[in-house]
Formats: C-alpha cells, structure tokens, sequence
C-alpha cells in the first residue's frame, strides 16, 4: 500500500513559499529585474532549496520571474506597460465561456454562494485572491471548449501578482463579492446575457485602480545611480 501524506506538505510549503515571494516582489523587498540568489534566499526564509525551487518555478510560469540559461532567475518588473496588455484580456475570455457553459444547476450557484461568502469574510489578500480564482473558475468549469479554459487559467495566473496590491483593500474585496452576487442574481434569473455582462464588468473594475497603484510605485521606485 503506499502513502502520499508527505507530498501534500511539501506542496504545501513551495505553494506558502510562492505566496510569500509574490508578496516579497510587489513590496519591492525583491527589487525588480534583481537575479535570484537561490542560496541566499534559501537562508533568509530558513527553508530548503527544493520547495524554493519548486516555488520559483511556479512564479517563472505565472511571469513574475524571468531566466536566464546558466545565471538563474530574475525578478520581471511590474509594469504599467504588461498590466495594460494581460489584464483586459479575460474579460473577453470569460464571458465567452460562461456563454457556451449555459445556465448552471442551483447545486453549482450554492456553491458559488458559500464560495463568494468565503471571499467576503476573508481578510487576506492573498486567501481572497485565491477564493476569487476559485469562483471563477468554478462559474465557467462546464465550458465545452477547454482550450478556451486553459487560456484563462493562463491569465488567472499571469496578473495574480497584479491583482495582489488590489485585494490588500478592504472596499475592492467587498466590491468583488457584491459583483459576483449580479452575476448570480442574473444567471437565476435565468438572463444569460446580463450575466455575461455583469462577468465582463467584474473583470473590468479592477483595471484602473491598479493602473494607478502601478502608476504610484513606479513614480516612488528609487533611480539607479
């Protein structure tokens, strides 16, 4: 028989790790287009050089992190520049999707009730943006066409470090949840259409305040000597 508790733990620790690099990086204590030094970091964080890995890999793939052959990772910066071109793009992809899922089972809208109180009661931004991945997700899972799912998977993943510095404020957390009960409240009422509207508003709201966050850390950013 065999067992598979200690992988839980160990992806447990390299998911916690990346949580704590994204954070580190949108705080500027990994300054951006700074190289990686996985020993040191290994050190300042007391922990093994292989959930950090995993850890780096998986912010490598989200775009956080760049590399390099034979030198190693290095911090991609946030720029206004990369949010303007990655953010809007799910709320085309999205609606599309919920369209072709269709109208979901009550059993799915009670899930995403208890789901979408979750992210109201969270006081995490980085628990509030894994809740709001999740229902997300979870509102578009039935779609056909999984090529299309994948592609916004791709996205979730690419602008969690921008949506980062959103969440930490209480009013866009409790904004995002009353969005999702439109959406719900539409997709009841069995009105397809406004739902998918309401979808591409949600995914819409965030952008200028973002932009202006991104606007501000660029203007406090230090200038290289």
């Amino acid at each position: 028989m065999q067992h598979h508790a200690p992988r839980p733990a160990r992806e447990n620790l390299s998911d916690s790790l990346a949580t704590t690099l994204r954070n580190m990086i949108v705080d500027g204590q990994l300054p951006d287009g700074s190289r990686i030094n996985e020993v040191h970091l290994a050190e300042r964080l007391g922990v093994s050089r292989t959930p950090l890995r995993e850890a780096l890999a998986r912010l490598a793939h989200e775009g956080a992190l760049g590399s390099v052959p034979r030198i190693g990772y290095f911090v991609r910066p946030l720029t206004l520049e990369e949010f303007e071109q990655i953010y809007p793009i799910r709320s085309y992809l999205d609606p599309q999707a919920l369209r072709l899922a269709g109208l979901p089972s009550e059993r799915k809208l009670a899930r995403l009730d208890r789901l979408n109180e979750r992210i109201r009661a969270a006081r995490d931004a980085d628990a509030v943006i894994a809740l709001d991945d999740e229902w997300h997700v979870e509102l578009i899972d039935e779609c056909p066409n999984k090529v299309l799912l994948d592609l916004i998977g791709q996205f979730i993943r690419r602008t969690r470090r921008y949506e980062l510095a959103l969440m930490r404020e209480r009013p866009a957390v409790v904004g995002a949840a009353n969005a999702h009960r439109d959406i719900m409240a539409a997709l009841r009422n069995r009105d397809l259409d406004g739902a998918c509207a309401a979808l591409r508003a949600n995914l819409e709201e965030g952008f200028e305040p973002i932009a202006d966050w991104l606007r501000t850390r660029s203007r406090r950013k230090p200038t290289s000597p």
